[in-house]
């Protein structure tokens, strides 16, 4: 898969690179959830959370982040386990893992943290970045966060199904989801294995309230989907051992 999806990629590039731009230009400019950033849900012992990525991170498609995944994720985790969160959300709508290292890290870094959600990956599979050097990038985040939180449960969030983007049309969205998948498997083999680590598995079947108003992002509804999935695929023993 690893060769297949630059060896069709590279001949398209000019064609996938002007469907990119055209993309860009007709998908509805969503912004990214209001401020504040960060926040916290009441409950016992709060755990320290912080979601780190590109626009998922950013909220783009809901309107604050209590919709968004930080406070989606804080909901889950008082549920589940009846503790509180204090929250906060780093990164850009339209940010590559590389984009992460040279510009959140340091911040990122600072802070201790008992749950790490990164989520990365889309705009690295459309600048169509090697597979080397995004998992390259994807371990290395991955690697400063937890000599900075030795203690945290890091969980990662790859690559979207873009086959399933009805706002994709040929070439660009088979071509795409091939080099994607790539990507995904490279950057889980960079982290596989390493403790407290777990890379999320590829989405579930988005439903039609998954989407925004521009068919690319998560809703709030969306959102809440996302972490349902993910801390179902997340197994029981790992989230007990940080979360309980």
């Amino acid at each position: 898969m690893k060769r297949l999806s630059r060896v069709v990629a590279i001949p398209l590039a000019p064609v996938l690179i002007a469907q990119a731009r055209d993309l860009r230009r007709t998908i509805p400019r969503l912004p990214d959830a209001a401020l504040p950033w960060s926040g916290e849900l009441a409950g016992p012992r709060p755990v320290r959370l912080l979601v780190l990525g590109d626009s998922t991170a950013a909220g783009v498609g809901a309107s604050t982040q209590a919709e968004a995944l930080p406070g989606n994720l804080a909901q889950a985790i008082r549920s589940r386990f009846d503790r509180g969160s204090v929250w906060e959300a780093a990164g850009r709508n339209g940010a590559t893992a590389r984009d992460l290292l040279t510009d959140y890290l340091e911040e990122a870094t600072r802070n201790d943290y008992d749950l790490v959600f990164v989520t990365i990956g889309a705009n690295d599979a459309l600048g169509l970045r090697s597979r080397r050097a995004f998992s390259h990038d994807v371990a290395e985040i991955v690697e400063r966060m937890r000599e900075a939180s030795p203690s945290a449960l890091i969980l990662v969030s790859l690559m979207p199904r873009f086959d399933r983007f009805a706002s994709l049309r040929n070439p660009v969205r088979w071509n795409l989801a091939l080099h994607a998948a790539s990507l995904d498997e490279g950057a889980r083999r960079a982290v596989d294995g390493r403790p407290g680590v777990f890379a999320i598995p590829k989405p579930d079947p988005y439903t039609p309230e998954f989407w925004a108003g521009d068919d690319f992002h998560p809703s709030a509804e969306g959102y809440r989907q996302w972490v349902d999935f993910a801390l179902r695929e997340v197994p029981d023993d790992l989230l007990a051992r940080f979360l309980a």
